[in-house]
């Protein structure tokens, strides 16, 4: 790291701000959150909320927006790639995504590519940390990443549109609208990104990014309706299709691409009968992509998968202390593909979910999940926590939990390479979380364990091909940190964010960390506005990671150190209108978190953001 990188980055870790108490405001409009359960039942547990500011300041890829502002590690194949993260030590199919409530990995490959869901479609993004199998229920073992579209009930008609250029011919754009009053919410998304992605490799002679363009759209549409006082009826639809080609190793390779085309629907009926609210959800999800293993030829292989979801779930309120939970929850997952056999599996699951506050400085939590499936019994799953505040300024967090995952169709039935005799993963993990709050200042850390036993990996063979195979157990232990301040001087705002995490993921039978999981990861962020100027710089460190499951030290990602800064001005605060430039890879970092898969070096954004 050059002497100029550790110097700005000292500068961020140091600087002093003093925080004074926020302006008050006044919000009296009706706002109705798509995830109950997540608002409901994470007091016990770490969860970072992503606000629309924050989103807007980052790149339209959830990769992009999480590497930047959590301590969540990400593998990435090139610039818009696939991307699979990995949450406290854990592997992608560990972390479930939840889109309004609902869990959205894929039934092929168990996973959610992050690359491929657009961050602007949504009003929050939500980070909670650790096991969320009791409300969530499969592959909700290392943490659980929510997109939600909470509707506003509120005289309003507003549209933005969001456009912005770059570098490699990349092309970013998304109009919004948001219309509704005190009856009727709705909301409206459309989104398109593309990018020829050929940049150069350092130091490979004018090498670039061959056959690395990709493009993707999306429409997301969210509607609320007051039937009457005590009915309500939601509706969530959500509709993405990209086209990816696959970057060479070298230019002597057969060209590829993948094609993806996803859609998700819901309808929620909700009644209010004084302390009792029972809603009705139903759901359906596609799933499909096309591999082309030579894009001259008109030849691909397939795989597509749908699934229904009937839910009926029951809440009762208490005089505000003691909040109750009762779901009843099926789906049916139908797929088949050109390596993988026409499978049906159903899911059946019940739980029971309960908060109570005692007085005004303690709270405590419980879930309890059963589920059944077509082809494997699950565990009794379960989370327990509690959260005590014996003062204004600090609180005491603590949750332990039993989580599971079954394997996915990719794992049961690729043809050749699936493997019928594996068994389903389970895990149980604790946290004991430590909350500062004063006034703008808050400073949180946690420290989390957890076993896992039976974790599905994919193992390489004697030939050189992967099949997947169960490991005994894995430990995983860490610690988080968490630090945000604003301070506001006159027409001066300063803001301050950090995060860090240190993870120790093995494999206790030979004690070695899991491949492409970093010891340690690091992020910050300063941001500082002044009239209708407005600045914000990100840094991310990641430590080295091992490729092999032997962890020899000299097959490793090295680790790296990568920064951007953002530039923009306001037209007009009322409008919040603004034009802005974007520098990613300030300090022209040579740097790759997949092994032979280069990222890009310095390069530029601008953007322009009109709304009325």
């Amino acid at each position: 790291m050059t002497a100029k990188k550790l110097l700005l980055f000292c500068v961020l870790l140091l600087c002093q701000v003093i925080c004074a108490q926020k302006d008050s405001i006044v919000d009296l409009k009706e706002v109705i959150v798509s995830d109950v359960q997540l608002k409901k039942f994470s007091a016990t547990q770490s969860v970072v909320v992503l606000n629309d500011s924050t989103i807007t300041r980052n790149a339209s890829s959830l990769t992009s927006l999480l590497n930047y502002n959590s301590v969540v590690y990400f593998k990435e194949n090139g610039l818009g790639m696939v991307s699979s993260p990995s949450f406290r030590g854990t592997t992608a199919q560990q972390t479930a995504v939840i889109w309004n409530g609902i869990n959205i990995n894929s039934q092929l490959n168990g996973q959610t590519d992050f690359n491929t869901i657009s961050t602007r479609d949504f009003n929050s993004i939500s980070i909670r940390a650790g096991g969320g199998g009791s409300l969530y229920g499969t592959s909700a073992i290392g943490g659980t990443i929510h997109l939600n579209n909470d509707l506003v009930f509120d005289n309003q008609l507003q549209n933005e549109f969001f456009l912005a250029y770059g570098s490699f011919n990349t092309f970013d754009s998304n109009y919004k609208l948001r219309v509704g009053n005190k009856k009727m919410a709705a909301q409206v998304s459309i989104s398109h990104n593309s990018s020829d992605n050929d940049y150069e490799y350092f130091g490979k002679n004018g090498q670039r990014n061959e056959n690395g363009k990709f493009s993707n759209s999306s429409v997301n549409v969210s509607f609320g309706y007051h039937l009457n006082k005590q009915n309500m009826l939601k509706f969530y639809s959500q509709f993405y299709d990209s086209e990816r080609y696959f970057p060479l190793y070298s230019p002597t390779e057969t060209r590829t691409k993948y094609k993806d085309l996803n859609s998700r629907n819901l309808i929620i009926l909700s009644s209010t009968i004084k302390s009792f609210v029972s809603t009705i959800k139903l759901g359906f999800l596609t799933e499909s992509y096309k591999y082309f293993a030579n894009i001259s030829s008109k030849s691909f292989s397939f795989g597509e998968v749908e699934t229904a979801i009937a839910r009926y779930d029951l809440s009762y309120q208490w005089r505000q202390k003691m909040f109750i939970n009762a779901i009843i929850d099926y789906s049916k997952n139908r797929g088949n593909g050109t390596t993988i056999p026409m499978v049906e599996r159903e899911i059946y699951s019940g739980s029971i979910n309960f908060n109570h506050q005692v007085g005004s400085r303690f709270k405590y939590e419980a879930s309890i999940r059963k589920e059944e499936t077509s082809s494997y019994k699950s565990p009794i799953l379960f989370s327990l926590g509690a959260n005590l505040s014996p003062s204004a300024f600090y609180s005491l967090k603590g949750n332990f939990s039993r989580n599971y995952r079954i394997p996915t169709y990719n794992d049961l039935y690729w043809e050749d390479l699936g493997n019928w005799n594996l068994k389903a993963e389970s895990s149980f993990q604790g946290e004991i979380s430590n909350v500062f709050a004063f006034r703008n200042f808050n400073f949180t850390t946690t420290f989390y364990k957890s076993e896992i036993q039976d974790m599905i990996r994919w193992i390489p063979t004697a030939g050189g091909i992967s099949r997947p195979e169960n490991t005994a157990r894995v430990g995983v232990l860490g610690l988080e940190a968490i630090v945000n301040c604003e301070k506001r001087f006159d027409v001066h705002l300063f803001k301050l964010n950090l995060t860090y995490g240190y993870t120790r993921s093995e494999d206790q039978e030979t004690k070695k960390q899991l491949t492409y999981v970093p010891f340690h990861k690091m992020t910050a962020g300063l941001a500082y506005s002044y009239h209708r100027f407005s600045t914000t710089y990100q840094y991310m460190y990641n430590g080295k990671v091992f490729v092999f499951s032997d962890n020899n030290p000299h097959e490793i990602v090295d680790w790296y150190a990568v920064s951007n800064i953002d530039l923009s001005y306001c037209f007009h605060r009322s409008s919040n209108s603004n034009i802005g430039c974007r520098i990613l890879n300030v300090w022209n970092e040579k740097y790759q978190s997949i092994d032979n898969r280069p990222m890009p070096g310095r390069n530029f954004n601008l953007y322009l953001t009109f709304k009325f």
